[in-house]
């Protein structure tokens, strides 16, 4: 088959949940098939080029992805007329990731004759655009729910995000979660000096939740002094962030390690960890989730109607789900600290059924199920 994914962000370039699963499951589809990847030139000269196996055709030069916390309207709307513009070829199966929303409906035009054209659902927001995008709701929830018409074929990452979709309109919908490199996470040592009892993965914006983990923190080392978390990752809310833990004060108690670029001391640290610390508020999956269990860690999120992460959770098992409060995270957080040790096996094993190469095999299952009309 001839595979084509349409994605505005590119991995390793923008290390995304979005982009890993692409980067992750095209590399592995293109041992067996053609797969070409349209994005932003991310990686500077040249309209194309190939990263394992991978052809990757650029549409010009990148444009920031965030303003702010949001993502960036006007970018969306560059790269859907770029793709307009581009002149494309022919695909036995086009599988367009579903957000920025307003790209694939050019996609879908460029792509009009008889291949097969797939979105891939990674969250679904309705209501929610009320909070994201205040003053742009409703042509937000017109341009998600429009998607849901300009194909019967959806691959959905995650149940909850199926079990909401289906109630919006009927659809080929195949259930496809993201996984991980389970092998390469268990080959990584933990860090012989870094060592926390919790530790945060992630993008330092709002729905992160990160400042309720700082108070929860506050009120966590009133019981246990010592207890220390290192906060991995960067965004516009890092100065705020850094402001809060000295008003709490519990600087002394947080590390601030800002952006990791090699994913492997990111592993190096999670390892070195009594578990993670998770509280966002929403995910389309919540990939560091199973990549913190495949390191031996169980995870601490909070139950959130948007929080996709939570149906990875098996409660005491592999992890706690909290109440949103930093009083109720605080409380799990105690609680994963002490049972650590004993979580560790069933954590591994839950996650390793989240390989992606048994994830690649369920993608190509369902495109040639589609691609023959079945």
């Amino acid at each position: 088959m001839r595979i084509a994914f349409i994605y505005d962000a590119l991995y390793p370039d923008v290390k995304g949940g979005v982009e890993r699963r692409l980067y992750e499951l095209g590399k592995r589809l293109s041992r067996r098939h053609e797969v070409h990847w349209y994005t932003f030139g991310w990686w500077g000269k040249g309209k194309t080029t190939e990263r394992e196996g991978i052809i990757i055709h650029g549409l010009g030069k990148p444009v920031d992805l965030y303003k702010g916390d949001v993502r960036n309207p006007w970018e969306a709307i560059i790269f859907s007329w770029r793709l307009l513009r581009r002149e494309i070829d022919s695909y036995d199966v086009i599988d367009c990731q579903e957000f920025p929303y307003l790209h694939a409906y050019p996609a879908r035009v460029k792509f009009s004759g008889f291949e097969t054209f797939v979105i891939t659902w990674h969250e679904y927001w309705g209501d929610y655009w009320v909070d994201y995008l205040p003053m742009g709701a409703r042509v937000g929830k017109l341009a998600e729910n429009g998607l849901l018409k300009l194909t019967d074929n959806h691959v959905v990452v995650s149940r909850r995000t199926l079990l909401r979709l289906a109630e919006v309109r009927a659809g080929n919908f195949g259930f496809v979660p993201n996984g991980i490199d389970f092998e390469f996470i268990r080959s990584v040592e933990p860090h012989p000096e870094l060592k926390y009892d919790a530790v945060f993965v992630g993008r330092l914006i709002k729905h992160k939740n990160v400042l309720m983990l700082l108070n929860a923190l506050k009120l966590l080392v009133q019981e246990l002094p010592s207890f220390r978390v290192a906060i991995i990752g960067d965004g516009p809310q890092r100065m705020e962030l850094e402001s809060l833990a000295r008003t709490l004060g519990i600087r002394a108690n947080v590390d601030f390690l800002g952006f990791l670029p090699r994913f492997s001391d990111v592993v190096s640290i999670v390892k070195s960890s009594r578990l993670l610390a998770f509280p966002s508020l929403r995910e389309g999956f919540g990939m560091v989730v199973l990549e913190a269990n495949a390191a031996g860690i169980p995870v601490v999120t909070v139950n959130s109607p948007l929080n996709a992460a939570t149906d990875l959770i098996i409660d005491g098992l592999n992890g706690y789900v909290s109440d949103p409060t930093p009083e109720g995270f605080a409380e799990k957080l105690l609680l994963a600290w002490e049972n650590s040790p004993k979580m560790k096996r069933p954590s591994l094993s839950l996650a390793k059924k989240y390989d992606w190469n048994n994830i690649a095999n369920r993608l190509e299952k369902y495109y040639k199920g589609v691609a023959n009309g079945s």
